[in-house]
């Protein structure tokens, strides 16, 4: 667990803990037009393969909206990659 520092925030602390950057394109169906499609894009931090954030959107919007799922298209990133995180050890001055 990453220990809490003052002034990161909560989307850095989760892309350490291994969140990605997750897209998602939803195409749903017009409630009084079901004929017609329309696109959400929804983004936040997510885990994956797993996507439970976006899972837990996708059962929000079956169970409260109007609009029913036509397709669902996920992009995913992590923007962090172990590679790039390591520890620095000294102390650097701009002055």
């Amino acid at each position: 667990m990453v220990s809490r520092v003052e002034g990161v925030s909560d989307d850095f602390r989760k892309q350490v803990l291994g969140y990605g950057l997750t897209t998602a394109q939803i195409l749903y169906r017009m409630p009084d037009h079901p004929s017609f499609l329309q696109t959400y894009v929804w983004q936040n931090y997510d885990l994956f393969p797993k996507f439970p954030a976006l899972k837990d959107f996708l059962a929000f919007w079956q169970e409260k909206l109007d609009g029913p799922l036509f397709s669902v298209t996920v992009a995913h990133s992590r923007l962090i990659k172990p590679a790039e995180l390591r520890a620095v050890d000294g102390v650097f001055r701009l002055h």
